[in-house]
């Protein structure tokens, strides 16, 4: 099993997990099988320290998107939309299973004040 964690930004420069290509340059519709990886779970931490007295201090929302190789980030492939997460909260995503293959890729966008990390777990299948 794998892991791989990052702060959750508002700009998404960099995905959550991304799976590599078998060649440089690989074509899809080549004899060379894609590498596969079967997310097991995505977990998003809101790193704010609770503030009993004012519950909504650190909400902070964010999006999840699943992007298919050689496509944009956009509505069409946005599967989390603006949930909000309160400080001290993590919210866990694991009663689906997910195949992603070479070149697809996982995005969390965070909301300003960028309080969460998030982190994905899958096997190589």
């Amino acid at each position: 099993m794998a892991l791989a964690s990052k702060a959750v930004d508002i700009l998404g420069s960099t995905s959550l997990v991304e799976v590599p290509d078998p060649i440089v340059g690989w074509d899809p519709s080549s004899d060379v099988p894609p590498v596969r990886y079967a997310i097991t779970s995505i977990m998003v931490c809101n790193n704010s320290t609770p503030n009993p007295g004012h519950e909504e201090d650190g909400v902070t929302g964010f999006d999840l998107f699943i992007i298919k190789r050689g496509e944009a980030r956009g509505p069409k492939n946005q599967i989390i939309n603006a949930v909000q997460l309160p400080a001290g909260e993590t919210f866990t995503f694991d009663s689906e299973k997910i195949v992603l293959e070479s070149g697809d890729k996982i995005d969390v966008l965070g909301e300003s004040p960028t309080n969460l990390s998030a982190t994905a777990s899958w096997m190589v299948v």
